[in-house]
């Protein structure tokens, strides 16, 4: 009698049915799972998972192109080098929410607005954390969203240090993807504004009626690793109060900061 694995193996070699794709994930899953432990072989992998040999070798041969597994002749398989990447960007990240969070919850109990935590993730803002603030005000962003760099007050943040040429690119190529339209001189000089005080605004670029102020938050070598800002109703962020708040976000961005080891220089 074939096993309900050797079915599905036949099935993946065929194409497979759908749901066929999650069936082979799983299974990718579940190899970097066993040798997370031990190096192995493919005869122990293929037994250990019950799978067949040619199947086992498919998915192990992406694995190890992906770099997710290593091979090592006439020893097996092991974690491969994209896992340390890997693990060490999840230890940033985790370690930069864990670190900022006491700081975005008083931010945001001191301005009764929302405040929220991002990084940059290729060529968007990711949204890491969000504290809402006291007001009743909808905010639409959510953790886990990726928001253009060029009208969002984070992304701003974001590449403050980038140089004008990486800006224009990027402004070029939110505008060609769906980013709400802008001038690019005008946006261009207010961007030259923001790098030379440390600060960013979102003047209702990336959501009608709401205007933020944001921060960049620096690692021990001075880079930018995230940043953070300050979310309201435009009724309540007047240009006198955003000036006056990018005193208060900058503080915090430079508290957070601090926790990461950065240093400012005494120049």
């Amino acid at each position: 009698m074939q096993t309900a694995t050797t079915v599905m193996d036949k099935a993946d070699a065929a194409g497979g049915p759908v749901g066929a794709g999650s069936q082979t994930l799983m299974r990718g899953l579940d190899l970097i799972e066993a040798v997370s432990h031990e190096m192995l072989t493919l005869s122990e992998l293929a037994a250990r998972l019950d799978l067949t040999k040619s199947t086992t070798h498919r998915l192990l041969s992406a694995l190890v192109d992906r770099g997710y597994l290593a091979f090592t002749p006439r020893a097996g398989y092991r974690l491969g080098p994209k896992l340390l990447l890997l693990g060490t960007l999840a230890q940033a990240q985790a370690d930069l929410v864990q670190v900022a969070r006491p700081h975005l919850e008083e931010l945001a109990a001191a301005t009764e607005d929302t405040v929220h935590l991002g990084i940059l993730d290729g060529d968007r803002a990711l949204y890491l954390d969000k504290v809402p603030g006291r007001r009743r005000i909808t905010i639409s962003s959510r953790v886990g969203d990726r928001q253009p760099l060029t009208s969002t007050g984070l992304g701003k943040a974001l590449m403050i240090d980038h140089s004008p040429a990486y800006w224009r690119e990027r402004f070029d190529a939110d505008q060609a993807t769906g980013a709400p339209k802008a001038d690019h001189a005008v946006w261009h000089e207010r961007m030259q504004g923001y790098a030379s005080c440390g600060r960013a605004f979102d003047l209702e670029e990336n959501e009608d009626q709401i205007r933020c102020v944001a921060a960049p938050i620096r690692d021990a070598a001075g880079k930018i690793v995230g940043a953070i800002s300050v979310s309201s109703a435009a009724q309540y962020m007047s240009d006198a109060r955003m000036t006056t708040l990018s005193d208060e976000v900058r503080g915090t961005a430079d508290a957070i900061s601090h926790e990461l080891g950065y240093e400012p220089s005494a120049d």
